[in-house]
């Protein structure tokens, strides 16, 4: 317990590490965005990510690579990454590096195999996208990670219930967990010398708070997939949905003031996704 403490705080030698991490994980992201194709195997991407983080110095791969079409997306740990992509499909690929003293990048990003979102996607992209802009601004110190999960899925209910996706009030939905068939899992972890780092989250009845130097990742997601039985009392989703599976997922180090995103020169915007 009082390594893991020590490893909740990096020094400045260690944050430069994670920014060359986080540099060489984007750099990857933004290759493989241009090459992505329809017809294409998710193998074939996967094998220029990782080329990319070789290239670049880096030691390989953090953990194994998702890169996950259509509704691939919808399985949180998919690493078959053997799927032809789909044209009209979303990809899916949380792909970070690690470098040679273990420091490590952990990015995820969404987007059109074939360069255009359709209607559905783009509503979707867009909760998504406001959960994790609000979640990252709320990565101060006095903050915690309940917190900022708090914040990223009353964004995503909010969201849902405006499309039709879910009925009721945000309250009593977030209440229920009457959500968790299209949000499934927390928005974030420690990152650091492992990908899911050490380090409590909660010391007995209270939350961790964050502090200068401490670095998590923030990961908010939808995914509409037959794959999970929508609960009682919610509506029935119509097969326009269906196969929709997005995260948005960034590296983050906590500032004085202001959160770092280490991971920022991977592109996330809805003009660049359609690039």
């Amino acid at each position: 317990p009082l390594l893991h403490q020590l490893r909740l705080y990096k020094e400045p030698w260690e944050l430069e590490r994670m920014r060359e991490a986080a540099r060489i994980s984007a750099k990857a992201h933004e290759l493989v965005r241009s090459f992505a194709r329809p017809g294409m195997n998710e193998r074939y991407l996967q094998s220029l990510i990782e080329q990319c983080f070789l290239e670049n110095g880096a030691r390989g791969p953090a953990y194994n690579s998702i890169v996950a079409g259509g509704d691939n997306a919808c399985i949180l740990h998919y690493t078959s990454n053997n799927a032809p992509l789909i044209d009209g499909d979303l990809l899916l690929i949380d792909a970070g590096c690690s470098l040679f003293d273990y420091y490590n990048g952990d990015i995820t990003r969404t987007f059109p195999i074939n360069g255009c979102f359709t209607g559905e996607q783009r509503a979707l992209y867009e909760v998504v996208l406001t959960a994790q802009q609000a979640a990252l601004e709320s990565v101060v110190p006095g903050q915690n990670t309940e917190g900022v999960h708090a914040i990223a899925v009353r964004v995503i209910v909010e969201g849902l219930v405006d499309l039709g996706l879910l009925q009721g009030s945000v309250d009593s939905l977030i209440e229920q967990g009457a959500y968790r068939h299209i949000y499934m899992h927390r928005t974030g972890h420690w990152l650091g010398l492992d990908v899911h780092d050490v380090g409590a989250y909660r010391l007995g009845d209270y939350p961790v708070k964050l502090e200068t130097g401490m670095v998590l990742t923030v990961e908010p997601g939808i995914y509409i997939s037959d794959r999970f039985e929508v609960p009682d009392g919610q509506p029935c989703i119509d097969d326009r949905w269906k196969g929709i599976g997005i995260r948005i997922e960034d590296d983050v180090l906590v500032g004085e003031t202001d959160p770092e995103v280490l991971s920022g020169d991977a592109e996330k915007s809805l003009q660049a996704m359609q690039s």
